[in-house]
């Protein structure tokens, strides 16, 4: 069973690759991509947020 910081570091990997997406999404005007993307985002936000990760310097989004 995965400790606290690999749960963490797995879900900041995660944040990192959904974000990578959603950047190309919006780059290729895929908005259903982007739409569903941006489900995955708002979860793992809420999870790193919750777990204590401070986003400032990950999350190239912003929304």
């Amino acid at each position: 069973m995965p400790n606290n910081l690999e749960i963490i570091e797995r879900s900041i990997h995660d944040f990192q690759r959904v974000q990578r997406r959603m950047l190309l999404a919006k780059e290729e005007n895929a908005v259903k991509t982007y739409a569903d993307l941006k489900e995955e985002y708002t979860s793992l936000k809420a999870v790193l947020g919750t777990a204590g990760v401070n986003l400032t310097e990950l999350d190239k989004i912003k929304e």
